[in-house]
């Protein structure tokens, strides 16, 4: 039972909360089934701190913990998944693994210089693994021994990282597993009484680390859930509906995306009735939505990695690889449709960043301290998607800004425009004293076609800023939810 206090912390809060939410006239309730533990709210967040989340554009995730030792191999052998689930391999001893912490002594480990690093490449927020799902802490926490003071190293990691990252300017958002492998009342189901009542163990002992975490590193500003899929997690709609609640009142302005709770008839990401449960939906994870609409009108980010599926350090690279160039394309593709994209990186056992991974951060960093008004604030132009790349829109000018990566043959980029939209300016954000000729081709009631001529095909991606005879186009909104 709640003390009354928290009844009084929980009220102001859903006070202020929703005092600072808007809610369009676009978007009708669509309830046919009634639900306790669904979405609580209609729409997006309007409140500063989410309106933050929604201008970074470019963040950085990283994957770390005692999985790094390892490498994605034990005795000579290769494991082919991804690395921090090494534990789960039939051919790695748990009580191996459950050992590795013994050897956790990162000696190259120097938060400032990730952060230097991060804030080079353009990073504006960053995703932080406090715990995955082997369930060691690297926070010294109260609640279990398994941490980072247990080990040879000590210290405690999250802070460095929290205040490195805080200084730099780049907000730290937290990853946590909901799954723990070391805890002995974690279950994947609950099938008998006696597993239900370890499990009431595992619930509390949960909730006491995010508290903690909270408590400890007031600068949190969110978290990033994982290993919420389970059977046992998915049927504690109650529980962690009443969680979700006692986190947000520890810290006003918490953002927690659509992947920690479920709700009563076991729906995840989105309830029963087709509303996102969270602040922003998580359901992008080493994808991209195709069109504006796959998105629903709602907040979202696009989390990536460099190879195919390595999250936490693995000393081979098989299969693709991802080039700057894509990694570009896949963040302006995000931004031109209201998303932001993380990019991952997984340090080796001692804490170092891998020369490939430093190398990337180089190539996108370069690009984007000449081209970053095309991501930062910026968002969805409300224009259609042209072959030759992607269109964001400025949130605070209204400017626009053409991301070409397909140059055609004959250099002349085809646009489209909405009805009542024509040229007014149009120039290379890198020099702005660079103009492009233009040809009208078409103008009809469905808008007006253009064909912008480069002079010369660019080695990089390259960004013109067009500014428009209609910067109010109505057309041109924020894209919402349409009525259903």
């Amino acid at each position: 039972m709640l003390c009354p206090n928290l009844f009084f912390l929980l009220y102001c809060y859903l006070l202020l909360f929703f005092s600072d939410v808007q809610f369009p006239g676009a978007i009708a309730q669509r309830s046919s089934v009634y639900l306790e533990h669904g979405a609580h709210r209609l729409g997006k967040r309007r409140d500063a701190a989410m309106e933050q989340w929604r201008i970074y554009g470019l963040g950085q995730f990283i994957h770390w913990g005692v999985y790094a030792i390892a490498g994605g191999h034990w005795n000579g052998k290769y494991y082919s998944g991804a690395a921090e689930w090494l534990r789960s391999w039939n051919e790695m001893p748990k009580a191996d693994y459950d050992n590795l912490y013994k050897q956790f002594d990162a000696k190259n480990f120097n938060a400032t210089a990730w952060s230097k690093q991060a804030k080079a490449m353009g990073a504006r927020y960053m995703i932080f693994t406090t715990k995955h799902h082997d369930g060691f802490c690297l926070w010294p926490s109260k609640y279990t021994d398994y941490t980072i003071t247990a080990s040879p190293y000590k210290k405690d990691i999250v802070k460095q990282v929290i205040d490195a990252y805080s200084k730099e300017g780049i907000d730290v958002y937290l990853y946590f597993s909901i799954i723990d492998w070391n805890h002995p009342g974690y279950r994947t189901s609950l099938k008998t009484e006696a597993e239900k009542k370890a499990y009431e163990d595992f619930k509390t002992f949960t909730a006491n680390q995010l508290k903690e975490l909270l408590t400890l590193y007031p600068k949190t500003k969110g978290f990033w859930f994982d290993g919420i899929w389970d059977a046992a997690w998915v049927q504690q709609a109650g529980f962690t509906d009443s969680l979700e609640m006692e986190l947000r009142a520890v810290n006003p302005g918490l953002i927690i995306g659509s992947r920690f709770r479920a709700d009563e008839y076991g729906r995840r990401h989105f309830d029963s009735n087709g509303d996102l449960m969270g602040d922003y939906e998580q359901g992008w994870e080493r994808k991209l939505p195709k069109t504006i609409e796959d998105v629903h009108g709602n907040d979202w980010d696009c989390v990536m990695t460099v190879p195919e599926n390595q999250w936490g350090y693995h000393s081979e690279w098989k299969g693709h690889v991802k080039s700057s160039v894509e990694l570009i394309e896949m963040m302006a593709r995000s931004v031109s449709m209201g998303g932001n994209f993380v990019l991952n990186f997984g340090p080796d056992g001692k804490g170092a960043i891998r020369p490939e991974e430093t190398k990337l951060t180089k190539e996108i960093g370069d690009w984007a301290q000449v081209n970053n008004e095309a991501v930062y604030n910026a968002g969805y132009a409300g224009l259609d998607k042209q072959d030759w790349g992607y269109i964001t829109k400025s949130r605070k000018t209204g400017n626009y800004y053409l991301v070409v990566f397909n140059v055609p043959v004959n250099k002349a980029l085809r646009l489209k425009l909405l009805p009542g939209m024509g040229i007014k300016k149009l120039y290379d954000l890198e020099n702005s004293s660079i103009s492009f000729d233009t040809e009208e081709i078409a103008k009809d009631a469905k808008g007006s076609g253009y064909f912008i001529y480069l002079k010369e095909t660019p080695s990089q991606p390259k960004v013109i800023v067009l500014e428009t005879t209609d910067k109010e186009n109505k057309s041109a909104v924020e894209y919402q939810k349409a009525k259903t």
